[in-house]
């Protein structure tokens, strides 16, 4: 679902072009008014519960075709959009199946609002990531409706290395109930080998109802040598804050010359509570997963739009939700392909390079 939550929709215009310096890389970013792409993933799977094969989860799927359009209006304003064409829409609208579609004014290089359906801001890098580049995952991210209309207002600080944002949306739980919304605060650090995408959230499960998160989302970066480690609490008023309700996400991963990353991941999912509030992980959940995989970029000279992939991961516990995605002894192995498609391009001079606006507009091709 490349799918980080604000600097990625703040950043969305990126320039997939030779540049012979971040200098013209960015001139050229800026002049971009539309980009449209697609990314297509391609899997062969199984999953076994014990010794037992569950085939409606085996076999070859289609598990992602996605579009997205974005690009500049004018210096002050930008848009984004991305649509998944592999959901159904039998019971749901076309709009439905949009991840986003936003409207954005940046009046400077410090201030950003925008309006539309965009992710809604809750921390952790496994949220934040694009759900084509997961391959198995917590409880928790499988059961958020993570795409919903809102506004939200972002601030840089100094020179961009800590963006804050603020954020109402509607409910990921407006499924259960009609005008329910969502109040967020969020934190991107970005300072060399450690990276946050930490959140205060404040969601409706009922009307008038909320549920409270603390979400904790830590990336250390050593060269090629990748952490990334998550803990979310959630809460609501009927049992205590800490420790009851809560979900852990880590992932270690290494890449070698830019061709291969490998990499292992574990979960663990909890919910003691007793309590209603909780749709995402239900009481009486306690669930672990670990898993390994492999993936191989065969273009040269760094490029990622090919990607070749393997995965295994096993989970063990009690699920409180009888449909629930992760059960216990259940094994979950793949292998497929992903690859982006760029379709067209187009820039406009509106940006000299000097960052000023440019008063003839020429159309390049």
């Amino acid at each position: 679902m490349k799918r980080l939550i604000g600097i990625l929709l703040l950043t969305l215009c990126v320039v997939r072009v030779s540049a012979q310096s971040n200098d013209r890389a960015d001139y050229e970013e800026h002049n971009r008014v539309v980009n449209l792409e697609a990314e297509v993933r391609i899997d062969f799977q199984q999953e076994y519960l014990g010794e037992d094969l569950y085939k409606p989860n085996s076999g070859f799927k289609g598990k992602y075709l996605t579009i997205a359009l974005d690009g500049h209006i004018n210096k002050h304003f930008y848009y984004a959009y991305r649509q998944r064409l592999n959901r159904a829409h039998k019971d749901e609208s076309f709009f439905d199946a949009t991840d986003w579609v936003y409207l954005s004014y940046r009046p400077d290089k410090h201030w950003d609002i925008s309006v539309g359906k965009q992710v809604v801001g809750i921390g952790g890098y496994e949220y934040d990531r694009s759900p084509i580049d997961l391959y198995f995952n917590s409880e928790y991210w499988n059961n958020i409706a993570c795409y919903q209309l809102g506004v939200s207002v972002s601030y840089a600080i100094g020179e961009g290395n800590d963006r804050l944002m603020a954020q109402v949306t509607e409910s990921p739980y407006s499924t259960h109930q009609d005008f329910m919304f969502a109040y967020n605060l969020m934190w991107y650090g970005k300072h060399d080998w450690f990276n946050t995408i930490y959140s205060l959230n404040m969601t409706e499960y009922q009307p008038g109802e909320y549920i409270y998160y603390v979400v904790l989302g830590n990336e250390f970066k050593f060269d090629n040598f990748k952490v990334q480690l998550d803990y979310m609490n959630r809460a609501t008023d009927k049992h205590a804050f800490f420790f009851q309700d809560f979900s852990i996400m880590g992932e270690v991963s290494y890449m070698i010359k830019d061709k291969v990353n490998v990499f292992g991941k574990a979960t663990y999912d909890v919910n003691k509570s007793g309590v209603e509030g909780d749709y995402s992980v239900l009481p009486g959940t306690e669930l672990t997963r670990v898993g390994a995989g492999i993936e191989y970029y065969p273009l040269s000279k760094g490029r990622k739009d090919l990607r070749l992939f393997a995965h295994y991961s096993y989970s063990w516990g009690v699920n409180g939700n009888p449909s629930g995605a992760i059960k216990d002894n259940q094994h979950f192995w793949g292998v497929g392909l992903k690859w982006n498609m760029d379709i067209i391009s187009l820039t406009k001079k509106i940006f000299k390079k000097d960052g000023k606006p440019n008063k003839t507009e020429q159309t390049e091709g």
